[in-house]
């Protein structure tokens, strides 16, 4: 594994003002060789000295040009020396640096990724030519199955950065690419582990959306780190049933909602029936024998339970035969 170190590049105004003087130097020497020759005062082999000098001075000038680099905050630049790796330019500046070293860019900035999207390569010509640039196209959910086997649709939303230019030059070949697979592998992985609702309080990709970001994020981060890429943020932003099963299923949910909102009337009207009873036992305004309380219970467990209007019914004969 490579491991990056920072190269000790010095500053660009120095190397700058010899690149201007030894441009200056080479043109002076030029003007003044061709001037002393035309008046025949230089001839033979000082004329060849005047234009050796003028070659070397703008040879040199020319070649410390290549040495110039200007890093814009959050670039970076990888040095390449014949194939080896000499370090790595992260701070912002102007500086010189060997002008036989090949330089490779590397943007340092936070980037996003949906998962689902297709990437489009970039196609050149014969000659090396870009005719089409990289392009990737908008995410679309991801087809998987739950820990229930239900078919479920989700995407994820990704925020990375570089933080090892060394690592994600030279240990993966395209790591655009490689961000993008393993995330969509971490996200399908953690979908089977869990399902997609529950009711007895267990982690749910739809009820605990906070505990599962974290672990995806941990779980995408787990996958790069070899890559030299940090995991800044992982968030769930599509979540939903297959179009096959999504009626089924919500005619599920409806009925859960149902079943725990009657189960709620059911325990609330328990309690106002027997809040009820012992009041008219402790302020003794009727006394109630056992078939009695039995149909005083039932009246008003259907009063209080019933989805509708109950419908008074007037008693016109007497309480006993």
């Amino acid at each position: 594994m490579v491991k990056e170190k920072q190269l000790r590049a010095i500053s660009g105004w120095g190397p700058l003002v010899m690149v201007t003087a030894f441009g200056m130097a080479a043109v002076a020497l030029l003007w003044s060789t061709v001037a002393l020759a035309d008046t025949g005062t230089l001839r033979g082999p000082g004329m060849a000295v005047g234009l050796c000098g003028t070659v070397v001075f703008a040879g040199l000038a020319l070649t410390m040009l290549f040495g110039f680099q200007a890093v814009a905050p959050n670039d970076a630049r990888v040095m390449l020396l014949f194939g080896d790796y000499k370090g790595s330019i992260a701070r912002s500046g102007f500086y010189w640096v060997n002008p036989f070293y090949s330089k490779k860019r590397i943007s340092l900035r936070m980037r996003i990724f949906e998962t689902g999207s297709t990437t489009t390569p970039e196609t050149k010509d014969a000659t090396g030519k870009v005719l089409h640039a990289k392009t990737r196209s908008a995410g679309r959910p991801s087809k998987v199955n739950d820990r229930d086997g239900n078919p479920i649709d989700i995407t994820a939303v990704v925020v990375w950065r570089v933080v090892n230019t060394a690592e994600v030059l030279f240990e993966v070949d395209d790591y655009e690419d490689f961000v993008a697979v393993q995330s969509e592998a971490a996200l399908r992985s953690l979908a089977a582990q869990h399902p997609y609702d529950s009711d007895d309080h267990e982690v749910s990709l739809r009820g605990n959306t906070a505990d599962i970001c974290d672990q995806l994020r941990l779980e995408i981060q787990a996958r790069l780190e070899k890559a030299g890429i940090e995991v800044i943020e992982a968030r769930i932003c599509h979540l939903a049933y297959a179009p096959e099963i999504a009626a089924a299923m919500l005619q599920r949910q409806q009925a859960q909602a149902v079943v725990a909102a009657r189960t709620k009337i059911v325990e609330g009207a328990v309690g106002m029936v027997q809040m009820a009873l012992e009041h008219l036992s402790r302020d003794k305004i009727v006394e109630l024998d056992g078939p009695q309380r039995a149909a005083m219970v039932a009246n008003l467990l259907v009063v209080l339970c019933s989805d509708r209007h109950t419908q008074p019914v007037v008693n016109t004969g007497t309480s006993h035969d």
